[in-house]
């Protein structure tokens, strides 16, 4: 070994040992007759000492030399620092290292940014990224990194207590319609087939639970071709996939709750706050989360909620109310408390906001000072605006915003709206952690694709209540799925169902969306030959790993979880990729380039 003891480890215990570091120069400096090196690894810092007076003109010669980040292998011994100069900050503040010998291991050319943020301040993702491996030096992603691990080494002991069976997946898989695009993987031995790499393990985690495994889990590798966001990285990310058989809904939830309720306890500082009072998750039904709060995977840490004011008004005199009610159309506020002081361009912003997400206008009404103002004074009795106070509850010093729209997007427009006004009135607590089940989801949804065309809303391997007789009866739009997700403070973290293991109701199922039979047996071969062979109940979920590390960090983006992660564009700019690659590779493939003009 070319240490005897890390950089983060030293103390008063080891006053007049005789020991070896190794690490990189974190900061250099020279006092004239004597020079202090910070040496930095992993697992913290010492501080070296040497004194030009006394000391080994050879080491003086080297040391005059040294930049930051040189790579350094230093004999010492240790000695204890003057009560003055004790860094009580760090581990090793108590000591430091006389240096005997020292070897250079490694130079380093000139950084091209600072790694310390109070000496350098923020850094260009962009740069970051293209220097990844320094960038990983830096205390907080060696700190993301241990995190990770150690949350998903907790996770791995947490099911194999419960006697789960961790079982890995294929990565070179079928494609399958899981709603997002595939990675494809031309074959060289098959010329014109193609693997996709798994979306998810969803088809093959079934197949565990035909095949008798009862429990299974993996920390799962996923492929989605999808636009990057805050939450979402792109081409890949990790999953904590599991699935059970013999169960319904409220097994999966009795198996995940206390999970999530030790990774917040253990892994952040945060109070959990809305469990019920048996100290379970809230369960909340799709469309009474969106009638709420306007989203499915609400912020709870806050109320803020909204209000349907179409009973109320819908025999009033404003033409905009009236005629979107009369048209299927809906009348919603929420009140925001304490709004009351917003400034005419504070209010004027919100608006806007509201424009932006297709809401053609705001109205709002203003209690301040025992007086209420409002934009809709012109249009509505006083009455009616004294009965839409009542029904938000608003107190002297708040203000209601309202809007007209069509449901689906008079709701996504004030749950955006909720979100901007919950980050302007800071009502959304880094201390609080907030979960919730939202369940009931719709089974089908019209096409964003094709005009009139049913789809499916979710998953499409979810269970519809009421099986084959809702399917057979009902009007699809209206058939719930099994299928429910979990919610952490405005995040979704999770998606599950109880599966769709009846082959008669899995036809079906896909008949209503538009499949025909030979269309399901040739995507689909594999899980309808193996539930013909007496498949049982089966259910999971799969909650995203990064995800849940990012918000119980507070991390602004899910690429800080990665050690190698991608641009905001999808590419990675430390290795190029993606990137060309040589006609002998295409042709091995039997791939031809098709020419797009730039």
């Amino acid at each position: 070994m070319l240490r005897t003891h890390t950089c983060g480890e030293l103390n008063e215990k080891n006053i007049g040992e005789i020991v070896v570091l190794s690490g990189w120069v974190n900061s250099c400096r020279d006092l004239g007759s004597l020079i202090f090196i910070d040496l930095r690894d992993k697992y913290g810092l010492t501080q070296i000492k040497f004194d030009s007076t006394v000391g080994d003109k050879n080491i003086f010669n080297i040391l005059k030399d040294i930049k930051n980040e040189w790579v350094l292998q230093i004999e010492g011994k240790v000695v204890a620092r003057s009560p003055e100069t004790t860094n009580t900050k760090i581990f090793t503040g108590h000591i430091e290292l006389e240096i005997v010998s020292i070897t250079v291991l490694n130079r380093s050319l000139v950084l091209p940014f600072e790694l310390n943020e109070e000496r350098g301040g923020e850094v260009n993702e962009a740069l970051r990224l293209k220097y990844r491996f320094l960038d990983l030096r830096r205390p907080k992603l060696q700190q993301m990194l241990k995190t990770k691990d150690e949350i998903i080494k907790y996770t791995r002991a947490y099911f194999h207590k419960l006697d789960f069976t961790e079982i890995q997946t294929p990565i070179l898989a079928n494609s399958s319609p899981e709603g997002a695009r595939d990675f494809l993987i031309p074959s060289r031995i098959y010329p014109g087939k193609f693997f996709a790499l798994p979306q998810a393990p969803q088809q093959f985690k079934q197949l565990l639970m035909v095949g008798g495994v009862d429990k299974y889990f993996q920390i799962a590798p996923c492929f989605r071709d999808e636009d990057p966001r805050m939450d979402r990285h792109y081409g890949e990310f990790y999953q904590l996939d599991m699935e059970m058989s013999f169960v319904e809904q409220d097994d999966i939830f009795k198996i995940m709750e206390p999970l999530m309720i030790e990774l917040v306890e253990k892994f952040s500082s945060k109070k959990i706050v809305n469990l019920m009072e048996n100290g379970r998750f809230e369960k909340i039904s799709w469309t009474e989360s969106m009638n709420r709060f306007g989203s499915d995977k609400p912020d709870l840490r806050f109320a803020l909620e909204i209000k349907d004011l179409s009973e109320i008004l819908k025999d009033c005199n404003f033409a905009i109310f009236q005629d979107q009610i009369k048209d299927g159309g809906f009348v919603k506020a929420f009140n925001v408390k304490g709004g009351a002081f917003f400034s005419r361009k504070e209010i004027d912003l919100v608006i806007e906001e509201a424009k932006k997400k297709g809401l053609k206008g705001l109205s709002y009404i203003v209690l301040k000072d025992n007086i209420i103002q409002s934009s809709l004074s012109k249009f509505l009795t006083e009455d009616l605006i004294n009965k839409i106070v009542a029904e938000c509850s608003a107190l002297d010093g708040d203000i209601i915003f309202i809007a007209a729209d069509k449901w689906r997007e008079l709701c996504g427009a004030m749950g955006h709206l909720r979100s901007y006004l919950a980050e302007k009135m800071n009502l959304k607590d880094n201390n609080l952690a907030a979960f919730a089940w939202i369940v009931d989801f719709p089974m089908y949804e019209y096409s964003e694709i094709e005009d009139g065309r049913i789809d499916f809303g979710h998953n499409p391997f979810s269970m519809p209540q009421g099986g084959i007789e809702a399917l057979n009866s009902q009007d699809p739009l209206s058939i719930l799925a099994y299928q429910y997700d979990l919610v952490f403070n405005g995040f979704e973290i999770s998606s599950g169902a109880i599966r769709n293991h009846d082959p008669e109701i899995m036809y079906k199922a896909f008949e209503v969306a538009g499949y025909s039979k030979k269309e399901v047996d040739e995507k689909f071969s594999a899980m309808i030959n193996a539930f013909s062979y007496g498949a049982p109940p089966h259910g999971g979920n799969a909650p995203g790993l990064d995800r849940i590390i990012m918000v119980l960090n507070d991390w602004s983006s899910i690429r800080d979880i990665y050690a190698f992660p991608k641009d905001s564009r999808g590419k990675d700019l430390m290795t190029g990729a993606p990137c060309e690659v040589d006609k002998k590779l295409l042709d091995d493939l039997s791939l031809i380039l098709k020419k797009t003009e730039k």
